[in-house]
């Protein structure tokens, strides 16, 4: 390749300097054994299927452990996908009709699936890889194939595909995978948010010539510009090492007048919390306890909780750790609870409408748990999630108390910490006032916040043009969120993805943010971004933005 130069999408802010390993998922039936009998394809095929089952939802585990909760719901998706009618019904046919074997009726029955996905637009194409990594996986039990290891691939290593499916992207080292190029795939398709949370280098949307490179070519692989240099001179690869990301600072940041705005880390497990502190983090801004109860036939009793809430705390002693109360129901069901999701999950039950509002012994324990630890090392602060009402808040705060006055009455060693409320709604925006006056913190949510103030569904491509938190009316509802907090004397977080973005720190500086709260990978670089800001020009940007009329003229102005 003549040109040293291969330019795409950068998705991590990271530099990395490897060599290359080519990679090639596909499963192909070049030597697909002779059909049986119908009863027999059939058979196989449930055999392949409920192996597969099995191997998702050990990897789901693994991956909630090693990534994150919320990266591990991806194959919550892959086994609804093999659950699916259309590929059941689409596999039976081409068996029982066609006379082909389990695998060949399974490469059928996903063409047209993956056809329709890959038409589509955005978020909503990406899909399709989601697909053919349960597509590949059924393929590759029906022929007995070996998977490759790629949690054993060497270090320095920078893997070049087509595409890297989240199944593939779940099994990488971090500390051995220098970096990963593939030719498919954007900023919001799985293998990109993974290697977001794992902190990998990544480059995707590359020229498909790069999968012409040789094994053992080195590159450098720039997450932050999209560009991948090959055959690096060594000033190339001196640079890229010495600026593979921002500084990781270990002390607290200020603006250029000395405003302290805390940066801290979004978690799912004790193992991400040790992460971040190794990427700089302040303290915990967001600890997600629903992975607790997740993959398990029995929810977990009161010291279990207690033992891995205080190592999160022990990760970040003598700082501030904020604990999200159990936020499970809805688009979020546990097995071993019998929960109707109805007809649209994210209006339903879910948040503390489901514990403690249908569930209030699971949410009891919980608090028990929470309590105790708070006695521990880390100044730990609670916050309730999808609270609308102030009805609701107050019922909180007295089952807090009545928690606490039974742990006191049995000589329990508890605390009872600071307590705040996530705003995710519009409800909440109104009676931020309300919520600051009963409560320590606020802490915004954009994810959900953006979801409810557009009526834009997270989970449907069809609207993700609307799923942006720089939308003018989302940008407003943050606005008045925090003037409402400081007035009421409460401080005020953000723990949505719009906090972890180096590109709006100065915006949500100016718009007077206390805490921002993130993935690990992004903490060096928001926190470059604080110790850049002057105070004056980001309250400017922020007066600006909150008059523009559409989200576009709020990225020229951040542009």
């Amino acid at each position: 390749m003549s040109d040293r130069r291969i330019s795409g999408v950068g998705v991590t802010p990271l530099r990395g300097v490897g060599t290359v390993v080519q990679y090639d998922s596909t499963v192909d039936l070049n030597d697909e054994r002779s059909a049986a009998d119908p009863e027999t394809e059939r058979r196989r095929f449930e055999e392949a299927r409920e192996t597969a089952a099995d191997e998702l939802a050990r990897e789901r585990s693994r991956t909630a452990e090693r990534v994150g909760a919320e990266e591990a719901e991806i194959f919550d998706a892959h086994q609804q996908f093999l659950a699916d009618p259309q590929i059941t019904e689409g596999v039976e046919t081409a068996i029982s009709e066609d006379g082909v074997t389990a695998e060949r009726a399974v490469s059928r029955a996903f063409e047209d699936p993956i056809a329709t996905f890959e038409g589509a637009d955005g978020m909503f194409a990406e899909r399709a890889d989601d697909l053919r990594d349960v597509r590949d996986r059924l393929l590759r039990l029906l022929l007995d194939r070996d998977r490759v290891d790629l949690s054993a691939l060497p270090e320095g290593t920078v893997i070049v595909a087509k595409r890297l499916t989240p199944s593939d992207t779940a099994q990488l080292d971090p500390d051995a995978v220098a970096g990963f190029v593939t030719v498919e795939g954007g900023r919001t398709s799985h293998a990109a948010i993974m290697a977001r949370s794992l902190a990998i280098p990544a480059v995707v949307g590359v020229d498909p010539a790069a999968l012409d490179l040789a094994d053992g070519t080195r590159l450098v692989v720039d997450g932050t510009t999209g560009d991948v240099t090959v055959d690096p001179d060594d000033d190339a690869v001196a640079a890229a090492r010495e600026s593979s990301g921002a500084t990781v600072r270990h002390d607290p940041v200020t603006t250029v007048d000395g405003r302290h705005v805390e940066v801290a880390a979004n978690v799912g497990t004790p193992q991400e919390a040790e992460a971040a502190a190794e990427r700089g983090a302040d303290g915990v801004g967001l600890f997600r306890t629903e992975f607790l109860f997740l993959d398990r036939e029995t929810p977990p009793n009161e010291d279990e909780q207690y033992e891995a809430l205080n190592e999160v705390c022990e990760a970040f002693a003598g700082s501030r750790v904020v604990v999200r109360t159990l936020d499970i129901g809805g688009d979020k069901p546990i097995p071993y609870v019998d929960s109707d999701p109805g007809d649209n999950p994210f209006l339903g039950v879910r948040g503390v409408r489901f514990a403690p509002g249908e569930r209030p012994e699971l949410f009891e324990e919980h608090v028990r748990a929470i309590l105790r630890a708070a006695a521990g090392p880390a100044q730990l602060a609670v916050m309730f999630p999808l609270v609308s009402t102030v009805t609701e808040l107050d019922a909180l705060l007295d089952e807090v108390s009545a928690i606490a006055g039974e742990l006191d009455d049995a000589g329990v060693d508890y605390a009872v910490p600071e307590l705040g409320a996530m705003v995710e709604t519009p409800a909440s925006v109104f009676l931020a006032r309300e919520f600051a006056d009963r409560l320590d913190f606020l802490s915004i949510g954009t994810n959900d916040l953006t979801q409810y103030v557009m009526a834009a569904a997270r989970d449907d491509d069809r609207v993700a043009s609307l799923h942006d938190p720089l939308h003018p009316p989302v940008l407003r509802a943050i606005a008045r969120t925090v003037e409402a907090a400081h007035e009421g004397d409460a401080w005020v977080g953000m723990c949505g993805e719009m906090a972890g973005d180096p590109d709006l720190t100065e915006l949500l500086v100016g718009l007077g943010l206390d805490e921002l709260s993130m993935s690990a990978v992004t903490i060096p670089d928001v926190k470059a971004g604080v110790q850049a800001v002057d105070d004056e020009s980001a309250a400017t940007l922020a007066e600006t933005a909150l008059r523009a009329e559409t989200n576009e003229d709020v990225r020229e102005l951040i542009d």
